[in-house]
């Protein structure tokens, strides 16, 4: 798993906190200094946090379970929807919809509403319709699919959360805090560390900053599922290899018994003497 290096954080700038009067005490082991009041972010608590976030994010992707990115701020939105489109889980990146976590049984609902949609679309019913009420039912199913598109396919609650900014999204992690759901976050100076599971200290509103840490999160992710991948074509390899053993033992028998029968010698007709 590549590991992010001091320099690269460096560059990405990271390392920079809010103004000194905004900050978070709980954010204090993860101060280095303060300069021009501002707060610097110890990179090396960053580049531990990170590492530690990214082994566990591994360990939960290969295991075949969801991990749901929710990034609403304007400078994340289209960094995250781009990275994680490229490894298959579900975001948010519009308006958290209010209860999708702890109303998750509603939020399925709006899914099979805009299912239902699709499907109607497909029949004569579509072709009866005015054009008004076509547009008035084309306009709610391009609301669901902003409000809900990347998480139509969440069939059930994620097994953990990874958040750029706790503050923006204090609902989502109010709702997974609820649920014992771990979860990852980007953590500024200005937020409380102790509401996440796994917290990584360093700049959320910078995007380079944003990417830099979303990417090394969705790499491992990426790896995860890789070797969740090679482990079931190796379990599957394993079982074809057994089912062809046991069929060509199966044959050696059978040709065994064949050629021994073939062997047997016949038994002699004795005539009855008068």
């Amino acid at each position: 798993m590549a590991q992010v290096t001091f320099d690269q954080m460096l560059e990405a700038g990271v390392h920079f906190g809010h103004l000194k009067r905004k900050w978070n005490p709980n954010m204090a082991p993860y101060i280095f200094m303060e300069r021009n009041g501002i707060h610097i972010i110890d990179l090396y608590k960053t580049q531990a946090k990170l590492e530690e976030a990214t082994k566990a994010l591994k360990q939960i992707a290969k295991s075949g379970r969801k991990i749901l990115f929710v990034a609403t701020k304007k400078q994340a939105k289209d960094i995250v929807a781009e990275a994680v489109k490229k490894i298959n889980m579900p975001y948010v990146t519009e308006r958290w919809p209010g209860g999708m976590l702890t109303n998750f049984a509603t939020i399925r609902k709006a899914v099979r509403k805009m299912a239902a949609i699709d499907k109607m679309k497909t029949t004569s019913a579509w072709d009866n319709l005015s054009k008004r009420e076509k547009l008035q039912i084309e306009r709610e199913r391009a609301k669901l699919e902003k409000n809900l598109g990347s998480i139509a396919d969440m069939n059930r609650l994620p097994s953990a959360l990874f958040v750029v900014d706790i503050n923006k999204e204090h609902i989502a992690v109010s709702e997974a805090r609820k649920l014992n759901i771990p979860i990852f976050a980007m953590v500024d100076t200005n937020s409380d560390p102790t509401l996440v599971d796994f917290p990584i200290p360093s700049n959320d509103d910078a995007s380079k900053s944003i990417a830099l840490i979303v990417n090394a999160a969705t790499q491992a992710i990426a790896e995860g599922l890789a070797e969740r991948k090679m482990a079931r074509e190796k379990k599957e390899a394993e079982a074809k290899a057994k089912k062809e053993s046991k069929e060509a033992k199966k044959e050696g028998e059978e040709v065994k018994e064949e050629a021994k029968a073939e062997k047997k010698p016949k038994a002699k007709k004795t005539v009855a003497k008068k």
